[in-house]
């Protein structure tokens, strides 16, 4: 008899748990569902010159295909999502590696280290687009000191990706670094203590043993940094807004330009339904490896 009371108590808290939880459950849920919804709806209708909405069907989706800036905006977004993720993740292993070894570093040096990502994106951006003004700004004045040409930096069409993309991961390697420096805590000691008995050189350890077990701390890195730089906007809009020209009009700059400067907001809708399309392939892909690389 007790234990059937003690099932129906347990039971009667489940019930006052989920009723208690239940309108902020329906609410977040309705601030998720309702602009995704929206979106999909927008994706299949046209708006005239006049704000005439009809149905479109597939055309915006059709329309993707032969439109020349869809196809160069996704190229520039990929090329920028590759040469970042690859810098941030280069550097941020380099950086936990410096931070986790130099334990007698002080506090604010390692504050220092790892304060760019705490900045507002928009400040970053202002912040570098005075840098590498190419009249006045720091970068070039470097450069002539050590007698090099000076630069174009963001008004080049050739080095305005690869400028955007040292900027971001100027900014996100710390973050990068923080995660891979928890995954550094936590590796079991008992290992490097058994490759300083054989032998091995820092390096041997490093890639035998050090790598090997961070790779999935590494995955879940690109995993979280992936979600960001597929729609990669505030930094570009900041500094370029895709110039020079269209040079670095990723798919988050063109969906804008098309939704908000030229008030095609089915199309828009169609393009940025596309991006997100893709931002979850990468995710699951990248989870894929996760799962594979586990220890």
């Amino acid at each position: 008899m007790s234990d059937t009371a003690a099932t129906l108590t347990q039971d009667r808290q489940k019930l006052e748990m989920a009723a208690l939880s239940a309108p902020a459950v329906v609410f977040t849920v309705a601030m998720i569902a309702f602009p995704v919804v929206y979106t999909i709806w927008l994706g299949f209708q046209t708006f005239s010159s006049t704000g005439k909405q009809s149905f479109a069907g597939l055309a915006n989706y059709s329309k993707l295909i032969s439109d020349y800036e869809f196809w160069h905006g996704l190229w520039i977004t990929i090329a920028l999502f590759v040469l970042s993720l690859v810098l941030q993740l280069v550097f941020g292993v380099w950086l936990a590696l410096v931070l986790f070894h130099a334990k007698r570093l002080p506090g604010i040096v390692r504050s220092l280290f790892i304060s760019p990502f705490m900045m507002p994106p928009v400040v970053a951006g202002m912040m570098w687009l005075v840098i590498l003004d190419p009249s006045l700004g720091a970068a070039n004045y470097i450069l002539q000191s050590f007698g090099l040409p000076p630069s174009d930096w963001l008004a080049s069409p050739t080095w305005v990706i690869p400028t955007v993309a040292l900027i971001d991961s100027w900014q996100w390697t710390p973050y990068v670094a923080l995660i891979v420096l928890g995954g550094l805590q936590s590796l079991p000691p008992s290992v490097y203590e058994a490759a300083q008995i054989d032998g091995a050189s820092p390096f041997r350890t490093f890639q035998r043993i050090t790598l090997p077990l961070l790779l999935p701390t590494i995955v879940t890195a690109a995993i979280l940094r992936s979600v960001d730089l597929l729609r990669f906007f505030d930094i570009i809009y900041i500094t370029t807004q895709g110039g020079p020209g269209n040079a670095s009009n990723t798919l988050n700059i063109y969906g804008f330009r098309v939704g908000f400067e030229f008030f095609n907001i089915g199309y828009a809708s169609a393009l940025m339904l596309t991006l997100t399309a893709i931002v979850f392939g990468a995710v699951l892909a990248f989870n894929r490896l996760r799962g594979a690389v586990a220890w």
